[in-house]
């Protein structure tokens, strides 16, 4: 089985200690779950890693991969001029996974080469690779297609990993609703709230194809970041049996943070 592990993550750079500081406590509960989860990561042994992040070059009709020698991060943009993370590129799958797009033309690849990735990729990679830094990345960044064309891409995406010799973690990085409180950064919406429950609700029945289901309008409304990210993990682990288990969701910022681990029968 190529998939060894499963996971939803928030991207917040408050996360990053040299960033958060002191109010690193009032998202206590997400940095000890991600804690929790690089245990689970390092148990799973995998030997590549495939990251879906909202960030970066959101093409209209295709799905970006970017495909670079090796990648770096920074969080210069956020104050902080101390952290410098470093990736090795899984270049090989890229190319497979791009040339078996080229064959069937199953789905719009599309492959772009930044060596600099941003918050999106590196917050939950900074956690993750605590203790694995040498694994091989695969950056994507979701598009602005349909619902139902984000799970057909991880549908896509497990039928291309499956033809390589190699454990891979797929992880989909994003945040819920950015207007869960009056001072959030969407502003205040009822939406926010009943978006974030409704999503995790179906996450733990494992009600995959009503998150599929769900009206582009409710997830605007909720202005949230995450739902691509998240269909494209699912089409993934589709045929595996995955168990969500949430091991964290708070929103003190006005924005939801949910940490979502997987296990895969």
């Amino acid at each position: 089985m190529p998939i060894v592990f499963a996971a939803i993550t928030p991207h917040p750079p408050v996360l990053i200690p040299e960033i958060g500081k002191d109010n690193l406590k009032k998202i206590e509960k997400t940095q000890a779950a991600m804690k929790k989860l690089e245990q689970e990561f390092y148990a799973a042994k995998p030997e590549g890693v495939l990251i879906i992040s909202p960030h970066g070059k959101i093409l209209p009709e295709g799905f970006n991969i970017n495909l670079s020698a090796d990648y770096s991060a920074n969080f210069k943009e956020f104050g902080d001029f101390g952290v410098e993370l470093k990736f090795k590129s899984d270049y090989l799958t890229i190319q497979n996974i791009r040339a078996a797009d080229e064959t069937s033309q199953a789905m719009p690849v599309v492959l772009s080469s930044e060596s600099q990735i941003d918050h999106g990729f590196a917050v939950p990679l900074y956690y993750l690779l605590a203790h694995a830094k040498n694994l091989p990345i695969i950056p994507i960044t979701y598009s602005a297609l349909d619902f139902k064309d984000h799970f057909a891409f991880g549908q896509f995406l497990r039928r291309r990993l499956a033809h390589v010799n190699k454990r891979f973690a797929i992880i989909a990085s994003g945040d819920l609703s950015h207007r869960l409180t009056k001072d959030a950064p969407g502003g205040f919406s009822e939406e926010g709230k009943k978006f974030d429950k409704h999503l995790i609700d179906l996450l733990k029945k494992g009600d995959w194809q009503e998150i599929v289901k769900i009206k582009p309008k409710f997830s605007q409304d909720a202005a949230e970041c995450g739902l691509r990210s998240i269909l494209i993990l699912l089409g993934i682990a589709e045929s595996f049996k995955a168990k969500a288990e949430v091991l964290s969701y708070e929103g003190p910022f006005g924005v939801g943070y949910l940490v979502c681990n997987f296990k895969l029968a």
